[in-house]
């Protein structure tokens, strides 16, 4: 099986003009079993539409069972990427019976936090307010992020409506925790010391100021602070050699899951960057599909 490398890594930020981050060209088409339908608006913050690109199994109608959902999102700083780079996953995910989204999110710095967990909720809630239209299971959606979609992803899986970030682009009576998480790469605690001088330089922009300045922000943005019990399960992959998001993020989560009972595994690839491809990245696809599937399809 090929996959597409998911090219939206928070490091190539490092390397490449934000001019990459844009739509990608010369897109390939959907496989012939999958349906997909791009561009679909699930919400509005101010004049700004928020949209999803859409996948789901071709012969997936109404008489159909109701299938599990995934909410992909991309990496990018929060501040650049785009969702078509994850068309190739949500197809894959189509293709192994689910509904899949990838999702675009207001940018940094024009846009601070919380405008980003803002709009992913929402996609989350405009889900869940047409699960009847969709056939989809509304008690099984599942997300997936890499790098700052990962810090998203994680976000969604611990947070609940009383935590107050809801936002207001649509769907206000729904819920949008989801039942199951995976993160490649994502930060876990936003002030956190292990973190180095590039990342915090990016978190600034992220919340719009230093930890002395928006403690309260870097407090309400990192996923350490709402694991509970409620929480779904979450799968976490992580390099060793990642010069973003040490490993040490990983291990934190490690322990508050471990505190807070909350079923899940990190797997940490030693010797891996910021991303990665070849066969390990065939290997950690293949586990979050697994993942997954356990999680959002068995009974």
């Amino acid at each position: 099986m090929q996959h597409n490398r998911p090219i939206t890594f928070l490091a190539a930020l490092l390397l490449l003009p934000f001019t990459a981050f844009a739509q990608p060209k010369n897109q390939p088409k959907p496989p012939a079993d999958v349906t997909f339908t791009p561009n679909i608006t699930y919400g509005k913050a101010g004049d700004i539409e928020l949209k999803f690109n859409l996948a789901k199994p071709a012969k997936h109608d109404e008489n159909s069972p109701p299938a599990p959902a995934i909410v992909l999102i991309h990496g990018g700083a929060w501040r650049a990427g785009h969702r078509d780079h994850h068309n190739a996953q949500a197809w894959q995910f189509a293709q192994r019976g689910y509904v899949a989204i990838t999702v675009s999110y207001r940018f940094c710095p024009e846009h601070v936090f919380p405008a980003q967990v803002h709009d992913v909720k929402c996609a989350v809630r405009y889900l869940r307010a047409h699960a009847k239209e969709l056939n989809i299971n509304p008690d099984r959606i599942g997300a997936v992020g890499f790098s700052a979609g990962a810090h998203l992803s994680m976000l969604l899986n611990t947070m609940n409506k009383d935590d107050g970030l809801e936002g207001d682009s649509g769907w206000p009576d729904v819920a949008s925790k989801v039942n199951a998480a995976v993160a490649f790469f994502g930060p876990t605690d936003m002030p956190g010391d292990d973190l180095p001088p590039v990342t915090q330089g990016l978190i600034k922009d992220f919340l719009g100021g230093l930890p002395k300045d928006k403690p309260e922000a870097y407090k309400q943005s990192s996923p350490l602070t709402y694991v509970d019990a409620t929480d779904g399960p979450m799968l976490l992959f992580q390099g060793t050699k990642d010069v973003l998001v040490p490993h040490t993020q990983a291990f934190k989560m490690i322990e508050a899951m471990t505190k807070a009972n909350v079923k899940g595994r990190v797997e940490i690839l030693v010797g891996a960057a910021h991303g990665w491809g070849g066969k390990e990245l065939e290997h950690t696809f293949e586990q979050m599909f697994k993942f997954f599937d356990e999680q959002l399809k068995k009974k």
